[in-house]
């Protein structure tokens, strides 16, 4: 299938002829680019090179660390590992960027470059493509003795070690509450990572699902409820007060009560902003994907609220604009700029901890504290590119909605919304529904489905 540049970078399928997928070859030109624009840039420098633990992963990242090497750059090499994990490494080391290697929450089948800048954080989309316009011209210079890879020190201690040494991860509390955890590993860098944060925050008992970072994913690897029925079993079982589950790269979280229903994968970023607004007050910023509760949290608190185009580059630009001190993403990507601008798994799980152990380890009580939205997301797989008057299309049905065209089309009437965008990461169309019942959002899911097939030629 083709290659898609997105915000986070480019990803694709690895079986297949080059040009059409993210084959070793697209691997040597796009790595290739960006080195010698890094040389442009800086000089020979140093750079990071992580992945998560897709078998791909250990074919593609020799080829990109020994094509950084090739035009002169040191390499370090972090191996598995988590995207936020190695974000924080780079200023941490004080390199010039990073390369992920992940496809993040799709399948196994695919894989992805994902490029930092000096701060650990996403290149600009505009970057992106002057980047790739480095392929035409990809010149290698003369390199005698090309310095070898070098293992980085502990990344993941230091990562974690941050977390614990800030005031709002309440460590000691954490430790009091006696609590009882099922971690779903997804067999990646989550598996290694969220057992030791756990264990460094002094959760009482942790038991472990998908632990071997063998890139063999157990189920789809998303973590969405119908992905994640072994957990809510498990959680059943044991007993537990919660479970967690993470994606293949640790930049989103889930979060399971303890009859296994879903906390909820939107609620995860309510409540984090609930507990961190409690303590520093500042304007809030979530995506125009995100549940409307966010915005109802933030107002509890009389902090701003702000919205952004969804991934995770856009959310962090408007974070900074605004002087945001929390946000993130409905897919349980929370952005804390405390530690980085990045989102983090391990601070969504111990900001989340600390906000729980508040209310006793009850995680009934604390969804109770949130109005109770109802969103579906649904998908149109896309064949080709939409209709040129698709979205004219959708303007004259919105029956006087308020519109919002920073991506795609969201929407908004009083007491619900619908937001339209073709996906980033896939070939397909994205369309996010919420209204206050599971009725309502179901009815207009249906009655926006039905109007998109229409207007795209899907059956």
């Amino acid at each position: 299938m083709p290659l898609i540049l997105s915000a986070s970078g480019l990803r694709g399928t690895v079986e297949g002829s080059p040009g059409e997928n993210l084959t070793p070859l697209e691997v040597v030109q796009w790595v290739g680019a960006w080195g010698q624009w890094l040389r442009e840039r800086y000089g020979p420098t140093a750079v990071l090179v992580g992945r998560d633990s897709r078998p791909s992963g250990s074919v593609l990242q020799p080829i990109a660390i020994h094509t950084l090497r090739a035009l002169g750059h040191k390499v370090w090499e972090a191996g598995l590992v988590t995207t936020p994990t190695l974000a924080m490494g780079v200023p941490f080391l004080g390199a010039a960027g990073a390369l992920m290697i992940t496809a993040s929450h799709n399948p196994a089948g695919w894989n992805a470059l994902k490029f930092l800048d000096e701060r650990g954080e996403f290149l600009p989309p505009e970057t992106l493509q002057e980047i790739a316009t480095h392929r035409a011209k990809l010149r290698f210079p003369a390199t005698d003795a090309p310095p070898p890879p070098e293992e980085p020190p502990s990344l993941l201690a230091y990562h974690v070690e941050r977390l614990l040494q800030h005031p709002l991860v309440e460590r000691r509390r954490i430790a009091q509450c006696g609590l009882q955890v099922v971690v779903d590993g997804i067999n990646s860098g989550g598996a290694i990572a969220l057992p030791l944060l756990l264990e460094a925050l002094g959760v009482a008992k942790i038991t472990v699902l998908n632990g071997t970072p063998d890139g063999r994913f157990a189920h789809p690897p998303e973590p969405l409820p119908e992905n994640l029925t072994q957990l809510a079993q498990e959680v059943r079982q044991k007993g537990a007060h919660l479970g967690i589950a993470t994606d293949p790269d640790g930049d989103r979280v889930a979060f399971l009560m303890p009859d296994g229903t879903p906390f909820g994968e939107e609620y995860t970023l309510v409540a984090v902003a609930d507990y961190v607004l409690g303590h520093q007050p500042g304007p809030v910023v979530a995506n125009l994907s995100t549940t409307a509760a966010v915005r109802w949290v933030a107002a509890q608190h009389n902090a701003p609220f702000y919205e952004s185009p969804v991934g995770e580059y856009h959310v962090v630009q408007k974070m900074r604009a605004v002087g945001a001190v929390i946000g993130g993403e409905g897919n349980g990507g929370i952005i804390w700029p405390a530690l980085h601008y990045g989102r983090d798994a391990l601070v969504g799980v111990a900001l989340f901890l600390s906000h729980l152990c508040r209310f006793g380890g009850d995680m009934q009580a604390l969804r109770n504290r949130y109005p109770k939205f109802h969103m579906i997301k649904a998908r149109l797989p896309l064949s080709g590119t939409l209709p040129q008057d698709f979205w004219e299309k959708v303007q004259a049905y919105a029956g006087g909605g308020e519109l919002n065209w920073e991506d795609g089309c969201k929407v908004s009437w009083k007491n619900r919304w619908i937001h339209i965008r073709p996906s980033g990461t896939e070939p397909l169309l994205r369309l996010i529904v919420e209204a206050p019942t599971v009725e309502e959002a179901e009815a207009l899911a249906a009655e926006w489905m039905e109007r998109l097939r229409s207007w795209t030629g899907t059956a």
